[in-house]
């Protein structure tokens, strides 16, 4: 059986893999396989809908959608009220269908390389926790319904969320917090952690928290995993947050309480090569734009620890930059290059900045958005094709480090790595050395 839905100017079809049927499709012209929809998308032309009626003949059955509110493919057909669709995507995006909420465009447009699809009537973000969490609290003060899929098939759980304002919706505990402040948490690490706590003992809506046990907290763990399909970093910071409140808040036993963690997954990071950094300079004509991606790139900076600089963390006498209080509340220095000091001189001259060193235009810390969209920019107009965010300066600083000869120890000081295991990544991915080794292909 073929199944053909008629969706705007579009044909839907879906049909068992036959290569000879594929062969009489893409004879058709713009034709293309939909991996999210699992199906064929062909241009809907009066041409096409005969051709196709010809070919498959009885095996050919069209299906009606005018009273079908699903999204097929991920084009709009008619989506329901209140009701926000999640739907998997490639290149690490999701893509979200709702009706028009001037509330919800505004929360999309706050997450970097956010993206309308005017084609198939969506809108498109990176697939983050993150972004993925903040979507769902959406939902969950709006008292909308969501639901994930991946592709066409639906793989977390739909329903009625919880609103905070709902009658038996607990929060997290007063205590819970203010252990995280005393304990000197950063912010970022308190928010994550009361979000993955405020789920957890709202899965166990009547018991009480004290009752949880290893069993339920187990039981939650293959839930985030079977149902949510979390990733295994947001998984390790929903153990974090429970094993605090048992073990900081309750001050239980490290043993009584053990969770089984899951095994991370090993990814290289994605590096640029010296040439790619120079033609990303070489495409910022904004002064202030390039001093942001130099100093990021010449200190390998994290993206906070560069908007919190100040002008008084340059160091023209030493030649560092003093970065205070960075990840994990340390102050460490890192290079100040003299390319970038003749630039920064030059920006100072002209900008006057009052408290930190980039400020944005009504001063102010410089936003973290606005810096991920100048380097968006200047790799697009480089065309470089790679996924390059801030942190990627980062990583190429180091790798281009020891790629000229650096102590891996130096570099380790210049990251503020605790852990001489953590900067051993970039060994993984140098170059260095394996220009000289010849591969058996070539002495065949």
């Amino acid at each position: 059986m073929v199944k053909a839905t008629s969706v705007g100017k579009h044909i839907l079809l879906k049909m068992k893999k036959d290569l000879s049927d594929i062969a009489f499709l893409r004879s058709l012209g713009h034709v293309r396989w939909d991996n999210a929809g699992f199906c064929w998308v062909i241009p809907g032309s009066r041409d096409n809908i005969m051709k196709i009626n010809r070919y498959f003949g009885d095996r050919l059955k069209w299906i009606d959608t005018t009273q079908d509110s699903q999204i097929i493919s991920g084009i709009k057909v008619n989506p329901e009220k209140n009701t926000l669709k999640i739907q998997k995507y490639r290149n690490g995006r999701i893509r979200l269908f709702f009706r028009y909420d001037r509330q919800l465009v505004a929360l999309i447009k706050k997450h970097p390389f956010y993206s309308w699809n005017a084609e198939e009537g969506c809108w498109t973000l990176p697939h983050t926790e993150r972004i993925l969490q903040s979507l769902i609290t959406f939902c969950r003060d709006a008292t909308w319904r969501w639901v994930i899929q991946d592709g066409a098939e639906q793989k977390v759980r739909k329903g009625r969320l919880k609103s905070s304002s709902d009658p038996g919706y607990r929060k997290c505990p007063d205590e819970y917090i203010e252990k995280l402040r005393v304990l000197r948490y950063s912010e970022n690490t308190i928010r994550v952690y009361k979000e993955c706590f405020n789920e957890f003992i709202n899965y166990y809506p009547e018991k009480k928290i004290v009752e949880i046990s290893r069993e339920d907290i187990n039981a939650f763990m293959r839930f985030l995993v079977e149902e949510r399909g979390v990733s295994t970093s947001y998984q390790n910071q929903a153990v974090n947050a429970i094993k605090f409140f048992f073990e900081k808040v309750l001050k239980g036993k490290r043993e009584t309480y053990y969770i089984e963690r899951p095994r991370k997954e090993k990814f290289l990071p994605e590096v640029l090569s010296e040439e790619e950094i120079r033609s990303i300079l070489e495409c910022i004509d904004n002064l202030k734009h390039k001093c942001l991606i130099m100093t990021a790139y010449s200190a390998g900076l994290r993206v906070g620890e560069l908007l919190n600089l100040k002008p008084a963390d340059i160091d023209s006498g030493r030649m560092l930059i003093k970065v205070n209080q960075g990840k994990g509340r340390k102050d460490r220095v890192t290079l100040l290059s003299v390319r970038l000091l003749e630039m920064l001189r030059r920006y100072y001259r002209e900008f006057r900045p009052q408290e930190y060193l980039f400020e944005g235009i009504a001063g102010g810390k410089y936003s973290e958005r606005s810096v991920q969209a100048v380097l968006k920019t200047a790799c697009r107009k480089a065309r470089i094709k790679k996924h390059v965010t801030m942190h990627t300066l980062r990583h190429s600083f180091a790798t281009h480090l020891l790629e000229h000869n650096t102590d891996l120890r130096y570099i380790q000081e210049l990251l503020g790595h605790a852990s001489p295991k953590t900067t051993q990544i970039y060994t993984h991915i140098t170059t260095k050395g394996l220009d000289q080794i010849k591969s058996p292909l070539d002495n065949l």
